[in-house]
């Protein structure tokens, strides 16, 4: 069940982050932190990514949700799960780069609060009745 539950945990967080990726961030992206974009994205590198990530939310936050945890419960912890995630990435970068917007943090760490824990919660519901 867990190999089940990953695998229905990473088809909600890249079905949410496609649109994010896809119709939302080209534009936000470029237009603030364009300059120190890679001209193609490193697929590998955002493979790994996304399997470790969507590991620690499906053992974290998802498994305990579909075990019976309540769903305030796994929103919360989804939501904070993402933030720590993607303020380590984001903070990491204001710290250290000249030219990481301040703007691109906020939003991207907003962005990840709220893809992690409707994830989490998609996943919770889902996994409940079909696993």
């Amino acid at each position: 069940m867990k190999l089940k539950l990953y695998f229905l945990t990473l088809f909600i967080f890249l079905g949410l982050d496609a649109f994010w990726l896809g119709w939302v961030a080209p534009t936000f992206y470029r237009s603030r932190i364009g300059h120190l974009m890679a001209e193609e994205v490193n697929l590998l590198a955002a493979g790994f990514f996304y399997l470790i990530f969507v590991g620690g939310v499906t053992v974290f936050v998802v498994g305990p949700g579909v075990g019976g945890e309540g769903m305030r419960s796994v929103v919360l912890r989804g939501a904070w799960f993402g933030l720590v995630a993607y303020a380590t990435y984001d903070l990491t970068n204001l710290a250290t780069l000249r030219d990481w917007s301040m703007t691109v943090t906020m939003v991207d760490m907003l962005w990840g609060t709220v893809l992690t824990a409707a994830t989490s919660a998609v996943s919770v519901w889902a996994g409940r009745r079909l696993l």
